[in-house]
């Protein structure tokens, strides 16, 4: 039994393996069979899918090649258009071409024809200037002989004829253009400066080179001077001037080349005089209190110019400068006075012109600065007061008038030759200077020499102090129109070598006399 069930167990296992395997089999081949048909299905979808896309491709390529020949074909036309076009527009310009050519080719047989009638007449124009060649000599022989001058010396009286008219019809003309340029300039000119004169009325200058402090009684000279002159050479040491005692009664001279001590010496003096107690303790004493009197005057005088002119802005150093001025004299004229009537006049052309006036007016101011240090500073006032504007940074424009008001730099503005006219306007106004006599002998004798100097004149004659130069001439050398051009000469060589304030006139004088006497 147990066999049995043994055998029937292990054939029961065996079918099971069997039919185990048999249904692995099935299973397999099921699968098997069925990825095979879904790989044929995909090939035949591929492959339908293939065969459309071909067909379409080959559907878009025909249409593409159509589309192509048929642009192609538009372009070809339009190129064979155009091309006929152009051919046509060629013919065209070869048809003008040729026009063209054919209308030179009948102008070039003109100009031929032409150019033998110009042969012909250039031979008969050659033998026509030949005769009157032979003409013209023989002419010139009959006037050589006629006149009995050569074709030469006729040239050169001709000339000399030609250049005498020239002459005179220069000097008019040059008469007619002067004329009328002076009647306007000086009209305008007048007016301008009566107009700034007459903002600027001054007193006449009286200042000079010495001061002299009246005393009063000889006693107190003696008591000045001191015992053995100790007192006296005190004072002269440390003012730095010199003291005259004698030469004028009941009075002391005061002289020194440095007005800013004269005028220190001067106060000091007066203050011993009234206080009686001269000793040299007392001198240095009272010297050192009239420095400091002198210096807050001189302070004061400048602030009170830059006031008075309406300039601000100033260095305190150049209105210390300022203040110096007015002890210092210019052939007698105050230098801070001429100064302000210098910003006066040149402010009110200024004005006139329409030109910078506070520029004017400052640079005008500042103009003889540096006269203020003339002392300490070799050099031209004009360079060195530039210098010093430079210095305390006043601006270019000024600094530029103030060099230029002497001729030291050429003027380049109108305001630089405003300040110089304005300067020369102050120092020549009636009283403004005074002159040595030496000076003023040699200014008349110089103006005479330079008249002289020019051929056809018999005699000059300086009068009213210079401010007239009158030339007589010889009326056989120099005629009327020529009395112009000399005047004219005469003048401009006086601007070039003199040095003068205002203007000089000069008057040519032409006469004739005819004398006759009856027998």
């Amino acid at each position: 039994m147990g066999t049995i069930n043994g055998i029937i167990a292990g054939y029961a296992i065996g079918l099971s393996l069997l039919l185990g395997t048999i249904l692995g089999f099935v299973i397999f081949s099921l699968k098997r069979y069925l990825r095979e048909g879904k790989v044929v299905q995909a090939k035949e979808s591929a492959k339908r899918i293939i065969e459309e896309a071909r067909k379409e491709a080959e559907s878009k390529r025909k249409e593409a090649i159509l589309e192509a020949k048929e642009e192609a074909h538009k372009i070809l036309s339009s190129s064979e258009r155009e091309i006929r076009e152009r051919r046509s527009e060629l013919q065209k310009a070869e048809h003008r071409f040729s026009q063209k050519e054919e209308n030179i080719e009948k102008r070039l047989e003109t100009l031929k024809g032409k150019e033998k009638e110009f042969t012909q007449w250039e031979e008969e124009a050659k033998k026509g200037r030949e005769e009157v060649e032979e003409q013209k000599a023989e002419q010139n022989k009959i006037l050589e002989s006629l006149s009995g001058l050569t074709v030469e010396e006729a040239k050169k009286l001709l000339l000399k004829n030609i250049e005498s008219e020239v002459r005179h019809e220069a000097a008019k003309r040059t008469k007619e253009i002067e004329a009328e340029a002076k009647k306007d300039a000086e009209r305008r000119a007048r007016e301008i400066v009566s107009l700034a004169i007459q903002h600027c009325a001054v007193d006449q200058v009286v200042e000079s080179t010495v001061s002299v402090v009246p005393l009063p009684s000889d006693e107190m000279k003696g008591r000045l001077i001191g015992r053995e002159g100790r007192n006296i050479r005190c004072f002269e040491t440390l003012s730095g001037v010199d003291l005259i005692v004698d030469d004028t009664p009941e009075a002391v001279v005061i002289s020194a080349f440095d007005p800013i001590r004269r005028e220190i010496a001067k106060n000091a003096l007066e203050k011993l005089i009234l206080d009686g107690r001269i000793q040299p303790a007392r001198i240095e004493e009272i010297i050192e209190k009239s420095k400091r009197e002198i210096e807050e005057r001189i302070q004061m005088e400048g602030e009170n110019a830059a006031l008075e002119m309406g300039v601000a802005g100033l260095h305190p150093e150049i209105i210390k400068l300022l203040g110096r001025l007015h002890f210092r004299t210019s052939y007698g004229q105050n230098v801070l006075q001429n100064s302000k009537e210098a910003a006066h006049l040149a402010g009110a052309m200024a004005a006139e012109l329409g030109a910078n006036v506070a520029l004017t007016r400052r640079a005008a101011l500042l103009h003889d600065i540096g006269k203020a240090v003339s002392l300490e500073v070799e050099g031209p006032h004009a360079i060195v007061g530039a210098d010093l504007a430079k210095r305390y940074r006043e601006s270019k424009g000024v600094v530029h008038a103030i060099a230029a008001h002497h001729g030291e730099e050429e003027p380049q503005t109108i305001e630089a030759v405003l300040v110089q006219v304005a300067d020369a306007i102050s120092g020549a106004r009636p009283g403004a200077r005074r002159e040595t006599l030496e000076g003023y002998i040699k200014r008349l004798e110089r103006l005479e020499e330079i008249a002289d100097s020019f051929p056809g004149v018999e005699k000059t004659y300086a009068i009213q102090a210079g401010r007239e130069i009158r030339v007589m001439v010889k009326p056989e050398e120099v005629d009327d129109l020529l009395s112009e051009t000399l005047s004219r000469d005469i003048a401009k060589r006086i601007e070039e070598e003199l040095q003068y304030p205002g203007q000089i006139r000069v008057t040519v004088i032409r006469e004739t006399r005819a004398i006759e006497y009856a027998k």
